[in-house]
C-alpha cells in the first residue's frame, strides 16, 4: 500500500480499530423507561413537589403565567435532592451566548459548615440566578470589559437535566443570559420574547374565529441534523479539519457520490454503534430523536427528532450537537457539523421543521381533508406567505455566515433566493382565492403500485421539493436553508416575529372590517395573494431559469453572507423587532456586529491555514517529487536515454504557481479596516478568491505528486475507508 508514513499509520489504525468501550445492554432497560430518565420533568415535579407548587410551575410552563418566585426554594430543594440521588456533585447554569455554542458554569452543591465538614445546599436564589462574566462572550459592544457583569436566569419552561460523565454527574439548568442592563446577550431570551409575541397575535385571530380558549399558541420545531463522521486518525492528520472544521485542500476522488449508493444504504457497523449510543444518551435527556440514516455524501449521516416546543427544541438541538461530538470520540471518530467539510460532495444542513398550535386546538397549520373550506388554516398559512415574502431578506440574514456560503446555492442545498413551495393542492387553493374564491381542493388520490401483493398507497396532497428553501410538507413548513452547525434559535426568532407581525396586520384588518366575517377573510386572503403570491414557487430552485424568473418577480438574491448580514441592521428589521419587544435597536445591531465579526474571524483563520499548509506541507512535497524526477532524468540521460520531462515540467509549473498564489494570498491578507462590513467585503472579494486559487494548484499537484510523498489524508481515504 502506498502513502507516506502518517497516512499509512492512519489507514492501519482504521483497519485495526477496536471498540473503546463495552457494548451497551439495550435489553436491560426498555427505551420507554430510559426516555427522560435524567430529566427533571413535569412527572418528576408532580411526584416531588407540593401540589400548590407543582400547579404554579405547570401554569408557567403550559400557560405562560408569571413565575411565582416564592416557590423557588421548594423547587431548588427538590431538584437538588433528585440530582444528588443520581450522583450529582455540581450544578451548572447552561446558557447559549452569541457564539452559537453552549456555555456552562459549574458550582458545587457542597458548602463548608464551619465545623470541618460540609453540607449540600442549593437555594432558590442559586436556582434562579447565576453570574457569569458578561464581557468574555461576543456582545457586539453591549458589554465592554470594564462593564462585565452578566446574569443567568432560570428558564422554567425548559426542564433541568442530569449530564453524565464517567466520574460523576452534573445537574444542568437551562437559563437565559442577560447583561447587568437587562439586554439579551444570548439566543434564548429573544426566542422566548418572540414566542410571546406570536402567541399574543395568534390569540387575536383565534378570538375572531371563536376559538380562543386561553390555551397558549406555541411554535414547534424539529431540526433534522446532518453531519459527517471521519476516523479520528485521518482528522488529526489534517490541520485544516482540526482548526477550521473543513478541508481547505483535497482533490476530487475517482469515486464520489455519483452512484447514489450511500444514501439510505446499510449503515456501517461502527457508525451504527456510535449512532445507537448517541441515541441512548439523548433518550435519557428527553431528546425525541426519531430517525437515523445515511445521507447522500459518503461519510455523511442524519439524525432527526420529532418536533416539540420551539424553546425546548432549540435547547435539545444544542445537546444533540454536543452528544454527537462526544460519543463519536468513543468510537475513534470525529463528528463534523460544518456546512461543507469536503468540496465536491454534498454539504450538511439542518432542515428546520416549523409549525405552531395549542394544546386544545392542535396544529394550526393542519389543512385537513378540504383545505379550501378550512378558513382558519388558510388565514394562518397566508400569514406565513406574507411574512416570508415581506421579510425574505431578514430571513436570509438569519442563516448567513461563512460556512453556509459554501453550501447555499450548490446542487444539494436551496438557493440563496428565498421562496415558498406549497405543493399542487395548496397552490391551486390559493390561486382560486386570488381569482375570487376557493371552491374545491384537488383530490390527494391513491397510488397504484401495479403489484397485487403490495397495498395501494394514499398520496400526499403534493410532491416534495428538495430545491425549495421554505417548503410546506403536509402540516408544517421546512426551512431547509439553515446551516448544520448553527443554533436554530436565530431562525426561530425571525420566523416567530415576522409571522406575529403578519397576524397583527391580518387581525387588525378583520377586526375593523365591515360586512360579514367570511367576506372580510376572503378579501384579506385575496389581497395577500395579489401582493405576496410572487414568493410561491413549486419548480426547480437549482435552475438558471428560476434565477431569472426570481429577478423578474423582484425577489432578492443575497448570494453571500456579506450581502445578507447588513439586513439584520436595516431600519425595517429594527422597527419589526422593537415593535414586538423581541430585540431593542441596540440588541439587533449587536447581533449584526457579532455575525460580521465571526465571518471575518472565520475567513482569517482559513486564510492563515491555507497559506501555512500550502507552504509547510504541500510545497515541500512537490519540491521533493520535483527533485526525484530531476534526479531520474539526469540518470536516464547519463545512461544514454532520453528522459520524458512532461511530468517534471508539470510539477515545476504547478509548484511555481502554488508559491506565487500563496504570496498573492498573503498580500490580500495584509489588510485591515476599522469597519467590520468593509473588512468582511474585502475578505469575500479578495481573500476568498485567493484561497481558492491556492487550492486549485494544490489539488492539481495532489493528482501528480507521488503518493508516498503526499502529506495529507486524501478524500478517497477519509470518505471511504471505514
Amino acid at each position: 500500500m502506498s502513502g507516506n508514513k502518517a497516512r499509512l499509520h492512519a489507514v492501519s489504525a482504521v483497519i485495526d480499530y477496536k471498540p473503546i468501550s463495552e457494548p451497551l445492554n439495550f435489553a436491560e432497560t426498555p427505551t420507554q423507561e430510559l426516555f427522560a430518565s435524567n430529566v427533571f420533568s413535569t412527572t418528576v415535579m408532580r411526584d416531588r413537589l407540593p401540589k400548590p407548587v407543582y400547579k404554579s410551575l405547570l401554569a408557567t410552563i403550559e400557560n405562560g403565567k408569571p413565575l411565582d418566585m416564592s416557590t423557588a426554594d421548594v423547587v431548588a430543594t427538590a431538584m437538588k435532592d433528585w440530582a444528588i440521588e443520581k450522583g450529582a456533585t455540581h450544578y451548572a447554569h447552561v446558557f447559549y451566548p452569541l457564539t452559537g455554542a453552549t456555555a456552562e458554569k459549574h458550582d458545587s452543591f457542597l458548602t463548608p459548615n464551619g465545623g470541618g465538614s460540609a453540607i449540600a445546599e442549593f437555594s432558590g436564589e442559586l436556582l434562579i440566578q447565576g453570574e457569569p462574566d458578561g464581557s468574555s462572550f461576543p456582545t457586539g459592544g453591549i458589554r465592554p470589559t470594564f462593564e462585565a457583569r452578566g446574569y443567568t436566569a432560570w428558564d422554567v419552561t425548559s426542564p433541568a437535566y442530569i449530564l453524565e460523565n464517567p466520574n460523576g454527574t452534573t445537574l444542568c439548568i437551562p437559563t437565559a443570559f442577560v447583561s447587568w442592563t437587562g439586554e439579551a446577550l444570548d439566543k434564548k431570551t429573544p426566542l422566548l420574547r418572540s414566542m410571546k409575541a406570536l402567541n399574543k397575535q395568534a390569540q387575536r385571530i383565534l378570538e375572531l374565529f371563536g376559538d380562543a380558549d386561553g390555551s397558549m399558541v406555541v411554535p414547534t420545531a424539529g431540526a433534522e441534523q446532518e453531519y459527517f463522521l471521519i476516523d479520528r486518525h485521518f482528522a488529526l492528520a489534517r490541520p485544516d479539519l482540526v482548526a477550521a472544521g473543513r478541508t481547505l485542500f483535497g482533490a476530487k476522488p475517482p469515486k464520489g457520490q455519483e452512484f447514489d449508493d450511500h444514501y439510505f444504504g446499510a449503515i456501517p457497523e461502527r457508525v451504527l454503534a456510535c449512532m445507537l449510543e448517541c441515541e441512548w444518551e439523548l433518550y435519557k435527556l428527553g431528546v425525541p430523536v426519531k430517525t437515523r440514516h445515511n445521507e447522500v455524501a459518503p461519510g455523511q449521516y442524519e439524525v432527526a427528532p420529532v418536533y416539540e416546543n420551539a424553546n425546548v427544541a432549540a435547547d435539545h438541538q444544542q445537546l444533540m450537537m454536543i452528544m454527537l461530538k462526544r460519543v463519536a470520540e468513543k468510537y475513534g471518530l470525529t463528528c463534523y457539523l460544518h456546512e461543507k467539510p469536503f468540496a465536491g460532495v454534498n454539504g450538511s444542513g439542518k432542515h428546520l421543521n416549523f409549525s405552531f398550535g395549542s394544546a386544545s386546538l392542535g396544529n394550526l397549520l393542519e389543512p385537513g381533508d378540504n383545505p379550501h373550506d378550512n378558513a382558519r388554516f388558510l388565514v394562518f398559512t397566508a400569514a406565513v406567505i406574507r411574512a416570508v415574502d415581506k421579510y425574505a431578506k431578514l430571513l436570509r440574514a438569519t442563516i448567513a455566515f461563512a460556512g453556509n456560503d459554501h453550501r447555499l446555492g450548490a446542487n444539494e442545498a436551496p438557493p440563496a433566493i428565498i421562496s415558498i413551495f406549497l405543493g399542487d393542492q395548496l397552490t391551486d387553493v390559493f390561486e382560486q382565492i386570488k381569482a375570487g374564491g376557493a371552491t374545491s381542493s384537488k383530490d390527494k388520490g391513491v397510488l397504484e403500485v401495479g403489484v397485487d401483493t403490495l397495498p395501494s398507497l394514499p398520496k400526499h396532497s403534493g410532491d416534495r421539493n428538495r430545491t425549495s428553501p421554505f417548503a410546506f410538507t403536509g402540516n408544517k413548513f421546512e426551512f431547509r436553508a439553515v446551516g448544520s452547525s448553527q443554533s436554530i434559535a436565530g431562525p426561530l426568532v425571525a420566523l416567530n416575529t415576522i409571522i406575529a407581525e403578519s397576524l397583527d396586520v391580518i387581525a387588525t384588518r378583520l377586526e375593523n372590517a365591515e360586512g360579514s366575517f367570511e367576506e372580510a377573510v376572503q378579501a384579506v386572503l385575496q389581497e395577500i395573494m395579489e401582493e405576496h403570491g410572487r414568493i410561491i414557487f413549486n419548480g426547480d430552485g437549482y435552475s438558471e431559469e428560476w434565477h431569472k424568473e426570481a429577478a423578474a418577480r423582484g425577489l432578492p438574491n443575497l448570494k453571500t453572507a456579506v450581502d445578507a448580514l447588513p439586513e439584520l441592521g436595516s431600519p425595517e428589521a429594527i422597527a419589526l423587532f422593537e415593535k414586538y419587544n423581541v430585540l431593542s435597536e441596540r440588541e439587533v445591531l449587536s447581533r449584526m456586529e457579532v455575525k460580521l465579526e465571526q465571518y471575518v474571524m472565520a475567513i482569517n483563520v482559513e486564510a492563515a491555514l491555507t497559506a501555512e499548509i500550502a507552504q509547510t506541507m504541500i510545497y515541500p512535497a512537490a519540491v521533493r517529487y520535483q527533485s526525484e524526477l530531476a534526479a531520474a532524468a539526469v540518470n536516464l540521460k547519463a545512461a544514454g536515454l532520453r528522459p520524458n520531462n512532461t511530468v517534471l515540467q508539470r510539477v515545476t509549473d504547478m509548484a511555481d504557481c502554488l508559491e506565487e498564489s500563496v504570496a498573492e494570498l498573503e498580500d490580500a491578507m495584509d489588510h485591515t479596516d476599522g469597519d467590520l462590513l468593509a473588512e468582511a467585503t474585502h475578505l469575500r472579494d479578495a481573500v476568498v478568491p485567493a484561497m481558492n486559487q491556492v487550492r486549485s494548484y494544490a489539488d492539481e499537484l495532489e493528482g501528480i505528486v507521488a503518493d508516498d510523498l503526499w502529506p495529507l489524508p486524501t478524500y478517497q481515504e477519509m470518505l471511504f475507508i471505514k
